[in-house]
């Protein structure tokens, strides 16, 4: 399991973001030199946990619980099979661009290191928006998209440190719990009635997620009604 590239993206002018400002630091490329990783800050203050990465839309992305995208090459291979195009690292606007690990099949609160410093803790999947679906230039995207139910996972910086292409990663601590990143975005997806099996993930949970769950669990109990 490595990594096999680290990805950054700067402001960048586009029609298709709901930013003030019209920008968007979604266009990842990868970088071929040591990049420091550390706990940006909460939600709507903090960006991107990678310095130099920009994160333009803090309402709904960046801060402490999203502070890292990873997304899987075989998952970009699988599109590219089927959009019959290629996606370069960084096209999904992924930080890290994996290899020889199942990032959606991962368990929600699951450590990761990265390297001989940094450790990552994941939170959530990838919830698809107009920003993305406008940067892929593929109709319907975000539904194509969310039917996969591959969405990648978000992660927390637990230890700073650097990262670079290359670098191993390893797991050091998975969960008694089977919550997976997937089974979480199709909790809050397309299947609301699995919404009561995330709270097993505690608060290694994003927290947003995690209240949605509670909420739903306190009006509808942990039975099936959606």
């Amino acid at each position: 399991m490595n990594l096999l590239s680290v990805n950054m993206g700067q402001p960048k002018p586009v029609p298709y973001t709901e930013h003030r400002d019209g920008m968007t630091g979604i266009d990842k490329r990868p970088v071929d030199r040591p990049v420091r990783v550390a706990a940006p800050g909460p939600k709507g203050i903090g960006a991107s946990g990678l310095d130099g990465d920009a994160v333009c839309e803090t309402r709904h992305h960046g801060g402490n619980d999203q502070a890292v995208y990873a997304v899987a090459r075989e998952d970009l291979d699988e599109w590219e099979r089927t959009l019959r195009r290629r996606l370069a690292n960084g096209s999904f606007g992924e930080n890290l661009t994996t290899e020889g690990i199942d990032v959606s099949g991962a368990l929600i609160g699951e450590r990761w290191a990265v390297g001989p410093e940094v450790v990552l803790e994941i939170t959530s999947g990838r919830i698809p928006c107009r920003t993305f679906q406008g940067h892929m230039g593929e109709k319907g995207w975000v539904k194509r998209f969310t039917e996969r139910g591959a969405p990648g996972a978000y992660l927390r910086v637990i230890r700073p440190g650097e990262i670079r292409a290359g670098d191993p990663v390893r797991i050091l601590h998975r969960p008694n719990h089977d919550v997976t990143v997937a089974l979480q975005f199709r909790a809050v997806t397309t299947e609301r009635t699995l919404l009561p099996r995330l709270p097993a993930a505690g608060e290694a949970l994003h927290p947003e997620v995690l209240a949605k769950a509670r909420a739903y669990v306190e009006k509808y109990g942990a039975g099936t009604r959606s």
